[in-house]
């Protein structure tokens, strides 16, 4: 048997998404840490298929947002329409084109378009990237059990899954991604509250070789079949004719067999073709939000802290967030120049986003397929046509928020954070389906292109980064300059010279922290600023 260390710096329960994010991020900033899994995920399951615009973002820092296109199973050019039809086979009643934010065209609004990738794919590049980076180790076959803590750290206590010994491993900092069922979860004391049970769905993967050119409405990534025989999503998954089918609001908990599976198939989309199904299971929407994602050195990130329905694809989007936001902070504090404030500030900042997620994700799944049924719809006449412009009317009043979500994407705003200097605009934030660049503390960055083509940021540093918007600023920097020194805060000064910028926001100079919030903003620097947004001292409010 393989001596198992007995040391790291970060053990992380659990390596999807949201753990294996959690481990670049800090492989990127020189922490070593450990994933412990209790074994290599595999399997044709798609789980998350959407890669929202803010996730690549964070891809692109850590080099691999270009691996991650080369492995879009039909190329990053293919459109990423979705349309409403009355069956694969039959009626089209809407389309939303580029869907998802995944036309690979620039934007001003983004670094990185969306794309539209399965999770297991995905998953790959993450962990391939993970294990480049020195200190970072992934261990299978290991689950976890238990913790304590030590006061200067945790102690985790681990089962092996194949011969059932136990093992405890040392740690500064315990993290918990480790899904909806969340052994963490419970050893923390969290509490999932919220509404178990919205709907009942099955997710059926199969092959289908020539189903792509069987039906009358071009590539797409996802058809909504709109009839009362089986209302349903399917799509293209990946290479090899893979679909996926996923009947909604269904009733009863077991999963068809095979061949009913096949013919369900065929009877919601109207096409006699050859199928083969894969895997069958059935999946329960709801939307839940744990109490708390910390207690003292532990912590949790990802479905561990929160599930909702997967109407908008918001899963992997969040979860990458929370990897992200705990990543760099933890990273800062073991470093020396991050205070406490830094870690007590994770928990007020992304479960307030988590709430606009499944804010947002609920409201999607109130109108599935099941309700935009309507009498006459596939009939050939006048009914039916009338029908149809119905219910297309009401696909494009009520679904449009699903497809085109750039607000929840990028526009939230950690309001109310202890290590974010408010000017006094945050209350002037506002929730919003589009999204509109604002240089308020707390919220993304506002980004452009530059003239040589590159992004803004491009040039945002590992650490903290003074922006000024404009010329005649040299004292204000070396004052900022000192005081980072002073406080230990690595910082990057850039000047791009760009006219847009003092527009976009709305202040001479502005601290973009590591993951591209505004920490504050101002036109001459204040005192006591790096100790605030570094989390050495609070701040005082606006």
């Amino acid at each position: 048997m393989t001596p198992k260390p007995d040391t790291t710096t970060v053990a992380i329960i659990g390596s999807g998404p949201a753990g294996l994010s959690l481990a670049i991020e800090l492989g990127h900033r020189g922490v070593p840490c450990t994933i412990f899994e209790r074994s290599p995920r595999a399997g044709h399951a798609p789980r998350a298929k959407t890669t929202h615009s803010r996730t690549r973002e964070h891809m692109r820092r850590w080099g691999i947002a270009g691996k991650l296109a080369e492995a879009s199973p039909f190329g990053v050019d293919y459109p990423s329409h979705v349309m409403f039809v009355t069956r694969l086979g039959g009626h089209l009643l809407h389309r939303f084109e580029h869907a998802l934010d995944c036309n690979p065209a620039r934007d001003e609004h983004y670094s990185e378009h969306g794309q539209w990738i399965p999770q297991y794919r995905l998953e790959k590049v993450l962990l391939d990237h993970a294990l480049s980076l020195p200190g970072v180790r992934i261990l299978y076959g290991q689950e976890f059990t238990d913790y304590a803590e030590t006061g200067s750290g945790v102690t985790v206590r681990l089962r092996d899954v194949e011969d059932g010994s136990t093992h405890e491993m040392a740690a500064s900092y315990l993290v918990g991604a480790d899904g909806s069922g969340s052994t963490v979860r419970d050893r923390i004391d969290a509490t999932m509250q919220g509404s178990y049970g919205l709907s009942r769905n099955l997710n059926i993967i199969f092959r289908a070789p020539g189903l792509a050119g069987a039906h009358p409405h071009g590539p797409g990534i996802m058809f909504w079949q709109i009839n009362p025989d089986l209302p349903s999503l399917i799509g293209p998954m990946d290479q090899g004719d893979l679909w996926y089918f996923m009947p909604t609001g269904v009733d009863g908990a077991n999963p068809p067999t095979p061949a009913e599976a096949e013919a369900m198939i065929r009877k919601a989309t109207g096409i006699d073709t050859e199928i083969e199904v894969l895997s069958s299971d059935t999946w329960v929407a709801s939307k839940l939000l744990a109490d708390r994602f910390r207690n003292g050195r532990a912590f949790l990130v990802g479905d561990a802290g929160h599930l909702h329905p997967p109407f908008g694809g918001f899963g992997m989007l969040l979860g990458v967030g929370d990897a992200v936001d705990l990543g760099w902070k933890i990273a800062a504090v073991l470093a020396g120049w991050g205070g406490e404030g830094l870690l007590d500030s994770y928990e007020i900042e992304r479960r307030q986003t988590a709430q606009i997620v499944l804010d947002a994700a609920e409201a999607n799944h109130t109108i599935l397929a099941n309700q935009l049924i309507l009498p006459h719809l596939e009939e050939d006449s006048p009914a039916g046509e009338a029908a149809r412009a119905e219910a297309a009317a009401l696909v494009r009043r009520h679904k449009r928020a699903e497809f085109y979500a750039r607000g929840v994407v990028l526009g939230y705003c950690y309001r109310g954070s202890p290590v974010v200097v408010d000017d006094g605009s945050q209350q002037d934030w506002v929730r919003s389906l589009d999204y509109v660049p604002a240089a308020i503390p707390g919220c993304i960055a506002p980004h452009c292109w530059l003239a040589d083509g590159s992004s803004l940021y491009d040039h945002f540093g590992a650490g903290f980064t003074l922006l000024a918007t404009g010329p005649g600023l040299d004292a204000e920097i070396a004052r900022a300059e000192a005081e980072a020194r002073q406080a230990g805060v690595p910082l990057t000064v850039i000047a791009p010279g760009d006219d847009r910028l003092p527009g976009l926001y709305a202040a001479r100079l502005a601290l973009i922290r590591p993951d591209q919030h505004v920490a504050w903003r101002g036109d001459a620097f204040e005192d006591g600023v790096f100790a605030v947004i570094a989390g050495q001292r609070a701040a005082v409010p606006a």
